[in-house]
């Protein structure tokens, strides 16, 4: 920063400088008189899908430290039972647990009802769930197992935003996230129904942002690279496919759940108030344009 910063005097139109010390000791005061970020989305409901392992319980784990009131589901209530447990002992009373297999709708419908019971309304709703049953090139896939996945990835997603939006809307806005992945921009060789599901989860956030932003509801996806979960540990449980992954990432390793979920935690807080229809990609450098 240069020692002089000048400013325009809205009184006499002149130009008078400024000391650089001066504004950083403004920026540092602007800073002390924030909202503490533990407590940045105090008061918030949020509902995250697939949240009992990996991404979606990192993902659960960060709004509830930033104050938010959660909702953990998955498929089998014993999976539920574990997390909410895991997340009281760490302190986070606020949390709800509910099983929701996203391909039924009375789950669906029993998510947010019991949401809406609970605590009063919702704020944020995080798509996380998504199945790959196969391994294969795109035109290996079966009809069967493409409906699978674009049942679960796609048309859960955009089922469960549809019913999630009047509730926000209610709320006075919020914020919706699909949580895609690096490869719905370059496709996975033995992963290829499941990143076409991925690359169709851009464009259903750009579309559902669209439709939204008059209502004050704020639309955007999150493409992480490869993450050191067990959903994604048949990309690095040999060495050989380590190396292989790696060499993609210029930044030379995996990601963690957490990095993940602070993506997340900022896409939904003011700090992104001016953010919808965009997708942010957290994949350590990897190629992430169509």
């Amino acid at each position: 920063m240069s020692k002089w910063i000048f400013q325009l005097s809205t009184r006499n139109k002149t130009i008078r400088p400024l000391k650089s010390r001066n504004i950083l000791q403004n920026i540092q005061t602007n800073r002390c008189n924030s909202t503490d970020m533990a407590g940045r989305l105090s008061g918030k409901v949020a509902v995250v899908t697939a949240s009992t392992d990996g991404i979606g319980f990192a993902i659960v784990s960060r709004l509830a430290a930033d104050g938010a009131k959660v909702v953990i589901s998955s498929r089998k209530q014993d999976n539920v039972n574990r997390a909410v447990s895991e997340l009281k002992s760490k302190g986070f009373q606020n949390v709800l647990g509910v099983k929701c297999h996203v391909g039924d709708n009375d789950d669906r419908n029993n998510l947010f009802k019991q949401t809406v019971e609970k605590f009063g309304g919702l704020d944020i709703f995080v798509s996380n769930a998504a199945v790959n049953p196969a391994v294969g090139g795109v035109l290996d896939c079966t009809e069967e197992v493409w409906d699978k996945i674009f049942d679960i990835n796609v048309k859960a997603s955009f089922l469960l935003a549809k019913q999630a939006a009047p509730l926000i809307q209610e709320r006075g806005g919020g914020s919706i996230v699909f949580i895609s992945s690096i490869a719905g921009y370059t496709p996975f060789s033995l992963l290829g129904a499941y990143s076409v599901s991925k690359t169709a989860l851009f464009g259903l956030t750009k579309a559902v942002a669209q439709d939204l932003a008059t209502e004050k509801i704020r639309v955007n996806c999150v493409a992480p690279g490869v993450v050191r979960t067990k959903f994604a540990r048949a990309m690095y449980e040999t060495e050989t496919a380590k190396q292989a992954v790696l060499a993609t990432i210029p930044m030379g390793r995996l990601a963690e759940s957490n990095e993940i979920a602070g993506v997340v935690s900022f896409l939904v807080s003011e700090d992104a108030s001016f953010i919808t229809g965009e997708t942010i990609t957290a994949a350590g450098g990897s190629i992430s344009r169509l």
